[in-house]
Parts: C-alpha cells; sequence; structure tokens
C-alpha cells in the first residue's frame, strides 16, 4: 500500500475539546482524536475510507499535490 501524501493540517478545537485534521484535497475528508497521534491515525483511515467510497462510486480521486500554500 502507497503511503499517505495528502497534506493534513492538525489544530485543537477547543469547542470540541478534540485535535482536528482537515484533509483539503480531499473534500469533506476530515478527523478527530483526543491526542494527536490518535487525529492522525483517523484521518489515515478517513482518507482510506474516502478513496474506496469514491473508487466505489467511480468519482476521481485528486493526486496529492503535497504543500499547499495559502495566502
Amino acid at each position: 500500500m502507497k503511503p499517505n501524501r495528502y497534506e493534513m493540517i492538525v489544530w485543537w478545537s477547543e469547542e470540541d475539546t478534540a485535535y482536528v485534521v482537515d484533509v483539503p484535497e480531499l473534500p469533506g475528508c476530515m478527523a478527530h482524536g483526543s491526542t494527536r497521534h490518535a487525529a492522525i491515525k483517523n484521518a489515515e483511515d478517513a482518507i482510506k475510507f474516502w478513496i474506496k467510497t469514491a473508487k466505489d462510486d467511480g468519482l476521481e480521486i485528486p493526486l496529492p499535490r503535497g504543500r499547499l500554500v495559502f495566502a
């Protein structure tokens, strides 16, 4: 299996009292966890599920672009 190469943005959410991970290249792909490690692991699982669902639905899967820069 290929390693995940999608950018993941991790932050602490006071509202959720959890770490949140957003995968901006995969619309709607997010995860959370009580620790950074758990949140990233959950995001890895969410990425796999997102890709499987897209394949099953015949949707295009974006190629990882690496680090995204927003100005």
